[in-house]
């Protein structure tokens, strides 16, 4: 009898034992999530179980999603902005692939409920461990006034907390207190150098050709590196895979157009987009300017084919060029080409595959003549890239991204030649910069999200050319490196960290610290930058620079979800910071070295960055406010003592809306005010041989005066077929004719020699615009 029931109760808990394990076996749901209308891969979608809201999970940036969930009957609901929320109803017995559809909100639907700087979801800002981010909509930002009525991705970033503009016009920006060069611009992955037409009137990117940008502020995810303060992400369309289209515009000064369609139907397709201003067919109406030329023109390109349901291709580039020239006396044309061939594969239901081979290249070409008298000068950087990159859903609490990266640089330093310059050409620079990352996305608890990772980052010096040691200027040692030889290499760690503790429904609070090394400079006089600006990599003068970035942040959201409140600070210390010495003398046309004229230190940056959001109804918009300072401290300038950086305003506020009126109007302004930049001025003069020398002091020490302006414009969208829409933009630049300071120059006082007269220069006082853009 006692046998018996042992027997008995051995198999009921063998049976109990067996009941419990296949209640926890789990399945994956995993698959893309698309557009319905067009077929394009959706990035930054929410995948969640209505049953457990605890239970989701975000798209990557190529669309792919996975879920692991016990067996049973659930409900998947799929969100994102602009698009109708999507429920399907599905039973879990076994591994599932499924690609889910989203329908776009109707246009005139969305453009009154949209979010202007929109995010995954409602509350993307209380749930995710991600700091210093923001996501633009592509679609809004073309009902924001700009300069010359150009929709431009470029202007818009510079309107949130903490991202600076470089000046009037320009496109050039700094990011918690780092230089031009301290962002990475990536464009379908290829680093962007230059990222501005017309000396920074218009930006590279053309809205038209885009589907997705990003930035996030120094606290970027393992994946990204190689500069200190802002990754700039930028991704083309895919183009539409189902049906034709064809969509401009034209304006004042450019004019636009994209051609976009299916190769071979749900399986392929490409897009076409192409810019060009024409400024220059103005300047022929007048006789004394018909033999200039000012313009600038981009193409972009793209094409995808799948060659079954795991795996997809992609070829991708970018192509642009400005020209400006005077006559037969003078000429400069610069300009970017990029391209990109893409392998995403879905390896199993958890595991993502991207395999990228990426060229970049940027250079820049400088002609003059006079009488007999020749003189050129030209330079380029080039990359060849190989990028591996898993994306591995390990259960719904760990989104792991891990990879490698492998670039091969080459630069090729300004040189000069011609009749009237001495023969000095340079050889170029050749470095192999590599990289290894791993990332961890972590839902630890209902409440707390981490993102922690690191970047092992390594360059290596090349030989094939002669390398200089210098202390504070003075060369100390001098080597030839033959070509294919390796040099000096640096081998750095990059730890990143983020957290953020939801502490209730409607308020959260995060922090962070991050660690990021950059190996290529760029050399600059100017705050705004110019085409003629030289980058140089690290060497055994030139040390990696190394910025390391705590920073702590608040976030509330009130009514609903619908206005959003979020602060942050932050604190950036600098290793290894570049400067020019005072009284560099940079020559293009001997042998000297730029490296002999450059000092080296360390700074620091720190602020508070406030942005206040609401996000539906007719009228929507936001507020942003940033206090900081940014310094540096560089021996051998400003007496050893810190010095304001070229890039710090101490405040900086944007307020941005737009009102939809009704189907067919809606109106959009925004107002700007910065402390004006840190500049150099004379605080004395002498005379020597007849010529008025300027003395100068403290560096940075004095102030350009503040900038403000205002910006208003008007869409209107008539009533539309299926096939053809249109709409009409009206807009003022600077609507009140404030005459802000571009430069100030110093000359003697014609009237008075003994003294010194200011010469302020003001650029753009009222520019209206008009364009007129079309779909079909």
């Amino acid at each position: 009898m006692q046998t018996s029931f042992l027997k008995i109760t051995a198999a009921t808990a063998a049976l109990c034992f067996s009941t419990f394990v296949l209640a926890q076996q789990t399945y994956s749901v995993s698959g893309t999530v698309k557009d319905k209308k067009n077929g394009e891969l959706l990035i930054g979608v929410t995948v969640k179980v209505s049953e457990n809201p605890s239970i989701n999970v975000v798209a990557n940036e190529y669309g792919f999603y996975s879920l692991s969930l016990p067996e049973g009957n659930y409900t998947l609901i799929v969100s994102s902005p602009g698009y109708r929320d999507f429920e399907l109803p599905i039973k879990v017995d076994q591994n599932l692939k499924m690609d889910l559809p989203l329908i776009p909100q109707e246009e005139k639907v969305a453009s009154i409920d949209e979010v202007v700087v929109s995010g995954v979801k409602k509350d993307k800002n209380l749930s995710t461990a991600q700091m210093g981010t923001e996501t633009l909509s592509i679609k809004n930002i073309e009902k924001l006034p700009v300069l010359f009525g150009e929709k431009d991705v470029m202007k818009t970033i510079q309107l949130l907390p903490g991202i600076k503009s470089n000046g009037e016009g320009s496109s050039g920006f700094s990011v918690r207190g780092g230089a031009t060069d301290q962002n990475l611009i990536l464009l379908d992955e290829a680093p962007v150098y230059n990222a501005s037409h017309l000396l920074g009137f218009f930006s590279t990117f053309n809205s038209d050709a885009l589907k997705d940008a990003s930035i996030i502020k120094g606290n970027s995810p393992a994946q990204y590196g190689g500069r200190l303060s802002s990754v700039m992400d930028v991704k083309m369309k895919d183009g539409n895979n189902k049906d034709y289209n064809i969509n401009g515009g034209i304006g004042l000064i450019s004019s636009r157009l994209s051609v976009e369609g299916p190769i071979q139907k749900e399986k392929s397709s490409f897009i076409v987009s192409g810019r060009r201003t024409y400024a220059d067919l103005f300047l022929k109406t007048n006789k004394d300017y018909k033999d200039n030329t000012l313009y600038f023109y981009d193409l972009n390109l793209k094409a995808n084919y799948q060659i079954n349901e795991n795996n997809r291709l992609y070829l991708s580039g970018y192509f642009g060029r400005d020209v400006l020239g005077l006559g037969n006396t003078f000429s400069t044309d610069w300009g970017n080409t990029t391209a990109t061939l893409r392998w995403n594969s879905i390896i199993n239901s958890k595991l993502f595959s991207n395999t990228s081979f990426i060229y970049s290249n940027y250079d820049y070409k400088i002609s003059m003549k006079s009488n007999d008298n020749v003189f050129d000068l030209n330079s380029k950087i080039q990359d060849w890239n190989l990028k591996q990159d898993f994306t591995w859903f390990a259960g719904n609490k760990h989104a792991v991204r891990f990879g490698l990266q492998s670039i091969y640089h080459t630069l090729t330093p300004s040189n000069a030649s011609g009749t009237s310059v001495s023969s000095f050409p340079k050889n170029p620079r050749y470095s192999w910069e590599n990289a290894l990352y791993i990332n961890d996305d972590f839902k630890a608890t209902e409440k707390l999200t981490i993102n922690y990772g690191v970047r092992l980052s390594m360059f290596s010096v090349l030989g094939g050319d002669t390398f200089n040691t210098y202390e504070n200027g003075v060369l100390t040692d001098s080597r030839y490196l033959e070509k294919g030889k390796f040099g000096k290499t640096y081998v750095n760690p990059e730890p990143r960290i983020t957290a953020n503790y939801r502490i209730n429904e409607v308020s959260s609070v995060k922090g962070g610290y991050s660690r990021n090394t950059q190996n290529l400079h760029l050399l600059s006089n100017s705050n705004s930058g110019n085409p003629t600006d030289q980058w140089i990599g690290s060497s055994y003068t030139v040390k990696p620079e190394i910025a390391d970035q705590i920073s702590a942040g608040y976030s509330r959201n009130f009514n609903n979800n619908n206005y959003e409140l979020n602060a942050e600070v932050y604190y950036k210390s600098m290793k290894n910071q570049i400067d020019f010495k005072n009284g560099a003398q940079i020559s293009f046309d001997t042998g000297s070295d730029v490296e002999s004229e450059l000092l080296f230190g360390k700074g620091r940056a720190y602020g508070l960055e406030i942005i206040a959001k609401k996000k539906t109804g007719k009228l929507t918009g936001w507020i942003s406010y940033t206090l900081s300072k940014t310094e540096r401290k560089i021996n051998g300038i400003n007496n050893n003592e810190w010095y304001n950086a070229r890039m710090d305003k101490t405040h900086d506020l944007a307020v941005v809306a737009t009102y939809q009126l009704n189907t067919k109007w809606s109106f959009s302004g925004l107002f700007v005010y910065s402390t004006g930049n840190a500049v150099t001025f004379p605080t004395g003069k002498y005379e020597l041989n007849g010529q008025t020398v300027f003395q100068y002091s403290n560096r940075n020490a004095d102030r350009m005066p503040a900038y403000h302006r205002m910006d208003l414009s008007a869409t209107y969208e008539p009533e539309s077929n299926k096939r053809f829409r249109g709409s009409w933009t009206f807009g003022i630049y600077n609507l009140y004719g404030r005459e802000n300071a571009y430069a100030i120059t110093f000359e003697d006082n014609p009237n008075n020699p003994g003294t010194t007269r200011a010469m302020q220069t003001s650029l753009f006082r009222w520019v209206p615009n008009i364009t007129y853009n079309f779909k079909f």
